[in-house]
């Protein structure tokens, strides 16, 4: 049971309520923003939680055990504080919530209902879904290594061991043209082989997207000395003829890749050898000789 403020509890118990719904975000760049669903800006602890149309947070859950209690939030992007293209680029990705039900003609009086993560988000049109994820949210995530056959690792990191600053993993380009809101053709990647960047990382060094990066679908040449990139998802804002980019290659986690294209077999971290389920099932026939075979 939630302890009230006295102020509030007498306020709520005598039936002429001026209440508001407030949402405290710090997202994992450091910046807090706050909004609500009253129909102008609240001051709350020096916050500036601003309206946001259409908000309205879905029935929040609070369970004693460890059931998971997650919740969502809609909303419309009117806000400068909000925007689509910062929700595509993961912005709010992983950031942490606070959930407030306040007296908005006295901000003083106020309750905390929940505090969570923000999941999964989808954009629909001009307005937005994101998922809020209770703290036993956690406690369902798998934690550690599987036997698998592709590598575990992430390209470049620590247990891999490509360095990616080699002049052969990395280039810069420039675009040219734009073919949808996912590809466009390029120069100064033509040195490379086809696909050579499939699966890599590109980070935008101008334009609207500058400072912020995208995983690459593919890459392959195109007319004269131009390559063509397909990204995984649109940027979060549409890039311009001119924006310039770096990019490093990628890798499909195959055994066969970490052998030929990065020599670096010594530290693929899968289970390329490992026996698949047609081992498991197997039986003995009288007309072999059943010895083990080869493995």
């Amino acid at each position: 049971m939630r302890a009230l403020d006295p102020d509030l509890a007498a306020h709520l118990k005598s039936g002429a309520t001026t209440l508001a719904m407030c949402w405290r975000i710090e997202r994992a760049d450091g910046v807090v923003l706050g909004f609500t669903d009253h129909d102008r800006t609240l001051m709350v602890d020096g916050i500036s939680y601003d309206p946001v149309a259409g908000a309205d947070g879905a029935a929040i859950a609070s369970s004693a055990d460890l059931a998971i209690d997650n919740s969502e939030i809609f909303g419309a992007f009117d806000s400068s504080k909000l925007s689509a293209s910062d929700l595509a680029v993961g912005k709010f990705d992983g950031a942490e919530v606070q959930i407030w039900r306040v007296n908005w003609a006295d901000t003083g009086q106020r309750v905390l209902l929940k505090r969570a993560t923000i999941g999964e988000t989808v954009r629909e049109g001009g307005a937005f879904r994101a998922e809020l994820r209770g703290a036993s949210y956690a406690l369902s995530r798998t934690i550690g290594r599987v036997y698998q056959r592709s590598c575990d690792a992430t390209i470049g990191d620590d247990r891999c061991g490509v360095d990616l600053d080699l002049p052969a993993y990395h280039g810069a380009g420039t675009i040219t043209s734009l073919i949808d809101d996912t590809g466009f053709i390029a120069t100064g990647l033509s040195a490379f082989e086809n696909n050579w960047f499939a699966h890599g990382l590109l980070t935008w060094q101008t334009g609207a997207n500058a400072g912020l990066s995208a995983h690459v679908k593919a890459s392959h040449p195109a007319s004269g000395n131009a390559t063509r990139l397909d990204l995984w998802v649109p940027p979060g804002a549409a890039p311009e003829n001119g924006d310039t980019f770096s990019i490093t290659t990628g890798c499909d986690k195959r055994d066969t890749t970490c052998r030929v294209k990065f020599g670096n077999l010594i530290n693929f971290r899968g289970f390329h050898l490992m026996p698949g389920d047609d081992v498991a099932l197997q039986y003995p026939i009288r007309t072999e000789d059943n010895d083990g075979g080869k493995r």
